[in-house]
């Protein structure tokens, strides 16, 4: 659907995991009216997203772990990985 496909990991001790589909989801959702920038973005599985080709890598990178370190998905030192794949 959108341009480009990124992978979605987190770093937990050194070992890198793919972020939960539902993970994705709930801030997808979270930003589907809160920050038009993050609309064109698309949870597909596990670790994978599609995104619009106006999507911030670095920004989406920043709001997402900072929702997930809010919503307790990923611990305090955990950080969170995105490359285009």
């Amino acid at each position: 659907m959108f341009s480009r496909r990124i992978r979605v990991e987190y770093d937990h001790n050194g070992q890198r995991k793919p972020c939960q589909l539902k993970w994705l989801d709930s801030f997808s959702m979270r930003n589907f009216t809160n920050d038009a920038v993050f609309d064109d973005t698309l949870p597909i599985s596990d670790g994978l997203m599609e995104i619009g080709a106006r999507v911030p890598l670095d920004a989406l990178r920043s709001a997402m772990e900072d929702w997930f370190h809010r919503k307790s998905y990923i611990g305090k030192s955990d950080r969170l990985i995105l490359a285009e794949s």
